[in-house]
């Protein structure tokens, strides 16, 4: 019975000191097999130049008055008249949004003594969107003339800019292609395949909005006044995973 014990325990001990190596033997080379295949991960972006079709403006009216009541009030009642100017100008409603409203305390500061409040201030600024760019000039008189007295600036957009950034999702498609071939010759190899394929968010390196300096000269100028929109560069980046070949 002794030596049937001691036979089991052997062959236990055995099995046991065999079962690490065989594991060892029958586990693939992971790290090994992660660097089997040559790749290159790049990046490139399309552009595309198209005319703009819409424009936004930020205008506003700022009054003053000896009350709080009496800022608003005459505030209220300058910005209606713009407001009436741009519904007049073809500027639908819809298109009209008040970005900004505030009223603050003017104050007066004599040296050595304690601030005397002298008045309030009210603004009132909003935010239009010009889908007619033939009427543009008409309505920034239009506000100009009817009490608007602060014109931030404007910038032109595409009210739909799906098929410039498709063109320029083609463009930078075609550019990362080209960069895969240009390294994979360049290093004696053919590409595979495109692995994998990521694109970022489209962007519009446009100029800054026109200042306000510029666009009080509207106001020089007969109601038709010529606004020159000229073209939007719409900007795609993508970035790829190509695998090469021998």
């Amino acid at each position: 019975m002794k030596t049937l014990l001691r036979a089991a325990a052997l062959a236990a001990l055995l099995a046991s000191a065999a079962a690490p190596q065989a594991l060892a033997q029958a586990a693939p080379p992971a790290a090994e097999s992660m660097f089997r295949a040559t790749t290159l991960n790049l990046a490139a972006y399309g552009e595309t130049e198209v005319v703009p079709d819409m424009a936004t403006i930020t205008l506003g009216v700022m009054t003053e008055g000896d009350t709080a009541q009496a800022a608003m009030q005459a505030n209220a009642t300058r910005m209606n008249a713009v407001l009436a100017a741009l519904k007049r100008g073809g500027i639908a409603e819809r298109d009209i949004q008040t970005s900004n409203l505030n009223l603050s305390p003017r104050y007066q500061y004599v040296e050595n003594l304690p601030p005397k409040l002298i008045g309030y201030q009210a603004s009132n600024q909003v935010t239009v969107r010009v889908r007619d760019l033939k009427r543009l000039g008409q309505a920034v008189d239009a506000t100009v003339n009817a009490g608007a007295n602060q014109v931030h600036g404007i910038s032109f957009g595409l009210d739909d800019p799906t098929a410039a950034e498709n063109a320029a999702r083609e463009k930078a498609v075609k550019a990362l292609a080209a960069k895969a071939d240009l390294y994979a010759r360049a290093t004696g190899h053919r590409v595979v395949r495109l692995v994998t394929l990521s694109e970022g968010a489209a962007s519009y390196p446009v100029p800054p909005p026109m200042p306000m300096a510029a666009m009080a000269s509207f106001r020089k100028e007969s109601a038709d006044t010529s606004v020159s929109p000229g073209e939007l560069k719409v900007r795609v980046d993508v970035t790829g995973l190509y695998e090469l070949g021998r």
